[in-house]
């Protein structure tokens, strides 16, 4: 390859990258990204009024309910709910988004509990979002790498950015991948897109210069052989990066890494303080499912 022909396709990776971050930000900092979510609410059985959020909330054996006052109402996917209205029982992993006004109230089921997360453009942290600092896009750190699958997915505990909370994914098998020499295995979750894979991940860069307790790295489903790409430029921050309204799932221990990955994204430039912990009223099962990216968390 030409010195010109090297140069234009580190142009075009570099491109694709700034493509791919616009989009990520975009979405984190959307009116009803992970930037805009005022209070993260752990509901049990006694009907409880949030200031962020119209009603009063429960979890309850039907599911979750709302009690709306008379000068109250939301709307889910065009229904005007007023007075009491149930949601059902919420799957782990699933989220429902009804609004109100210019507010999303996000309620969902995280680590077997049910939660309400509202959502308001005018959030502050939203409003003061500047971006999100990251290493230089580098070809080197797109590295090649074969996929291993178990006989049988393997049911993966791993704890969360709340205290006191666990989440249990199965675990399709492990990925690969050679880096000066040296062989490295990370054990991989199912991603969202079917076939894809997500790894979690820390690495001597962890609480240095990148987001301390965990990056996430999504890739493509392997092809024929196995075979997959294991971008690290595209090592991204979970949204417990930005805000402690979030109950992103930590790596597994054989995912922390002693090798330096200088790529991808950076340590917020204002993180949050992190005092999250589960109530302790609070109990049910652990989380199973997907490992989340994205919206998920």
């Amino acid at each position: 390859m030409t010195a010109q022909a090297e140069e234009t396709d580190r142009a075009a990776f570099a491109q694709d990258w700034e493509r791919w971050h616009a989009e990520k930000e975009k979405a984190l900092a959307g009116p009803h990204g992970f930037l805009a979510i005022t209070g993260l609410h752990w509901l049990d059985a006694t009907p409880t009024r949030f200031p962020d959020a119209p009603g009063a909330w429960s979890s309850t054996d039907e599911g979750v309910v709302v009690e709306l006052s008379d000068d109250e109402e939301l709307t889910l996917d065009g229904q005007v709910l007023r007075g009491r209205h149930s949601f059902g029982v919420i799957e782990e992993r699933v989220s429902l988004y009804p609004t109100a006004g210019d507010a999303a109230i996000e309620v969902a089921k995280r680590g077997g509990y049910d939660i309400l997360r509202p959502r308001h453009p005018e959030n502050g942290l939203r409003l003061a979002f500047t971006g999100t600092p990251a290493y230089a896009p580098d070809p080197r750190w797109a590295r090649a790498g074969r996929y291993v699958p178990f006989d049988e997915p393997r049911p993966t505990t791993v704890g969360a950015a709340v205290e006191g909370l666990q989440h249990v994914y199965d675990a399709p098998g492990q990925v690969e991948f050679d880096l000066d020499g040296t062989t490295h295995r990370l054990t991989a979750f199912n991603g969202h897109a079917p076939g894809s894979l997500l790894v979690l991940l820390t690495d001597a860069t962890s609480g240095v210069t990148t987001y301390a307790a965990n990056r996430a790295v999504s890739i493509d489903a392997p092809d024929a052989d196995g075979n997959v790409l294991v971008d690290f430029n595209r090592a991204s921050n979970l949204p417990c990066a930005y805000t402690d309204l979030a109950t992103c799932p930590l790596p597994p221990a054989e995912n922390r890494l002693t090798v330096a990955i200088e790529a991808g994204e950076k340590i917020p430039t204002a993180p949050v303080e992190k005092t999250r912990s589960v109530p302790a009223r609070a109990t049910g099962p652990e989380a199973t499912g997907t490992v989340p990216d994205g919206e998920t968390p």
